[in-house]
């Protein structure tokens, strides 16, 4: 197995971790998380075993929408820091083994961005083209709004102009028009920027409305959409041989696919190179899974993964539990999503937009560890990058009294001392209220935790090691092993002579799984990297293997002769 390769590819087998500077840890005392809290809290991350840290939003910002309305693609919001803390805390992070990726909003601005506040005041501004507008009052648009309890339409009328100005998501977010060269020049300035500050790459938010007005009108110097992404990819790798572009693509997976670049169907990868988006986030999977829990039924999720299609070889799927925003079902049917609110959600106040849930996953199961533990070892053994959001490491709760999305995006949780060790503020000055009851920080945190070997901290730095440990997870060809258990998952991935057998139990019923891994050398083990207990197969390739109610297993198959760390 050449070692040397993962290198080249970091993000093939990173453990990428997201957090919020303003809900870290607030090192002023004044309220709002910052970069010098940020930094104070580096090793706690090297420590766990993130080799990525992706930063949502940071730049100066009307503070509408948790720091995604900019008015500043170039600066730091003063509360948070500045620039040269940026480059310190990219530097430290460097020292410790971590790259660090940040937020790229380009699909808008807030309203109060300088090319905006130039567009609305007349029709002849030399910002005017930088964003989409019409004259005639436009039709309903009820159906096209991302955020149904917010908005009534996507238009809404400037009365300095008199005409009506486009936003997808809020009406305080006006789109950009990426038809307009200038405004692509602009968003390769803002991309050319970090990257000279040494950012590792940018996790791209909402591309396909981004990429949604490229080539929409005659005389446009670009044909295809998807001609934009490849050139913005072309500009990243010139700058910078090693940096991502890590997308977030809500889609079906063929049309997701196309957000890679050019593939070549194959054997579940392709011999090209990524010529796109190096990742995209796994959202088909992640829904297959929360359907699965629900039903104590691997069958939606097993189907999800055996569904995926082929991607250029150096690309990755970046697969996730949970992240900032709602926790979205909008890929499942009606029927498929009301059996997740039942099982997870079923209040009111738990649910967001119709289609997805405002909670974290330890509260969604209840608080049973066995259950929340066996989830996260799925998260690291399925195929791909992991993605940790933070606060997943020590089980932390939500909030339902925050609004909306506000409620999974509460300040970390420190120490059981007051306000969770996040800030020495009145927490009247906190972006989000602290979570309370079982959640509060009395009973979750990481000072408590780091002291206990059989905490949930603990639980997951042994993932992180183990996963980095075995390559194949991210690099390898996965399979879905047929076996009668409709509670179970086995997979096997592989790599050159590297091959792992994962098996994971949605049940509380304990159960033994036979396996059939085909012709194996005699003298063949597989061996158990998170527990004691090792498997010898049968000359057969058969294999019987036990696991407790919500048990899991990682076993490596050990061929004779083979010289890998046990």
């Amino acid at each position: 197995m050449r070692i040397r390769d993962t290198g080249d590819l970091w993000w093939k087998n990173a453990v990428v971790y997201c957090l919020d500077v303003e809900t870290y840890l607030d090192w002023d005392d004044d309220g709002v998380g910052d970069f010098p809290g940020l930094l104070q809290r580096i090793d706690h991350l090297a420590d766990l075993g993130v080799t990525c840290l992706w930063l949502m939003p940071f730049y100066p910002t009307a503070d509408l929408d948790d720091g995604y309305d900019v008015t500043d693609f170039l600066g730091v919001d003063p509360r948070l820091g500045d620039v040269g803390d940026v480059v310190e805390l990219v530097r430290t992070a460097r020292d410790r083994g971590i790259r660090v990726v940040v937020d790229l909003v380009v699909n808008h601005t807030s309203d109060r961005h300088p090319w905006f506040r130039s567009a609305r005041r007349s029709t002849s501004s030399p910002y005017r083209d930088f964003y989409v507008w019409r004259r005639d009052e436009p039709p309903s648009t009820k159906d096209q709004v991302v955020f149904p309890d917010e908005e009534d339409g996507i238009w809404t009328l400037d009365d300095a102009t008199g005409e009506w100005y486009r936003h997808r998501f809020y009406s305080h977010q006006p789109d950009l028009n990426t038809a307009n060269p200038a405004v692509r020049d602009a968003i390769a300035k803002t991309i050319g920027f970090w990257l000279e500050l040494g950012i590792a790459g940018f996790r791209v938010d909402a591309v396909p409305f981004a990429l949604s007005d490229v080539a929409s009108r005659p005389g446009d110097d670009i044909d295809d959409p998807h001609d934009f992404l490849r050139t913005l990819r072309a500009f990243v790798s010139r700058r910078s041989g090693e940096a991502v572009l890590m997308g977030e693509v809500n889609l079906p997976y063929e049309d997701q696919a196309r957000y890679f670049g050019d593939a070549t169907p194959g054997d579940g990868e392709s011999s090209t190179e990524v010529s796109e988006l190096t990742l995209q986030f796994d959202f088909n999977a992640m829904q297959a899974m929360y359907l699965s829990l629900a039903r104590a039924d691997t069958g939606p999720l097993a189907t999800a993964l055996r569904s995926r299609p082929a991607i250029p070889r150096d690309a990755q799927w970046a697969t996730f539990v949970r992240n900032h925003d709602e926790l979205t079902l909008d890929k499942l049917t009606p029927a498929e999503r009301q059996e997740v609110f039942d099982a997870f959600g079923p209040e009111e106040s738990m649910q967001l937009y119709g289609r997805g849930l405002r909670r974290r996953l330890p509260p969604m199961l209840d608080g049973d560890p066995r259950r929340v533990r066996m989830v996260y070892s799925l998260l690291f053994s399925l195929p791909g990058t992991p993605v940790l959001y933070y606060g997943e490491e020590i089980g932390m709760g939500e909030n339902l009294d925050a609004h909306g999305r506000l409620a999974v995006r509460t300040p970390m949780q420190w120490s059981p001392e007051r306000h969770g060790g996040f800030s020495r503020a009145p927490a009247r000055r906190f972006p989000t209220p602290l979570p309370g009851d079982g959640w509060a920080p009395e009973h979750v945190n990481v000072a408590d935790q780091r002291r206990d070997p059989d905490s949930l901290l603990s639980f997951v730095r042994l993932l992180t090691h183990r996963y980095r440990e075995c390559p194949e997870l991210g690099w390898g060809t996965p399979e879905v092993l047929d076996q009668p258990e409709a509670a179970v998952l086995a997979q096997r991935t592989t790599w050159q002579e590297a091959s792992m057998v994962t098996v994971h139990n949605l049940s509380p019923d304990p159960v033994v799984v036979e396996l059939s891994l085909g012709d194996l050398p005699q003298g063949t083990r597989l061996v158990d990297l998170l527990g004691h207990e090792d498997c010898e197969p049968g000359a057969d390739g058969e294999a019987q293997v036990r696991l407790d109610g919500y048990g899991f297993r990682w076993l490596r198959v050990e061929e004779p002769g083979l010289r890998r760390l046990l």
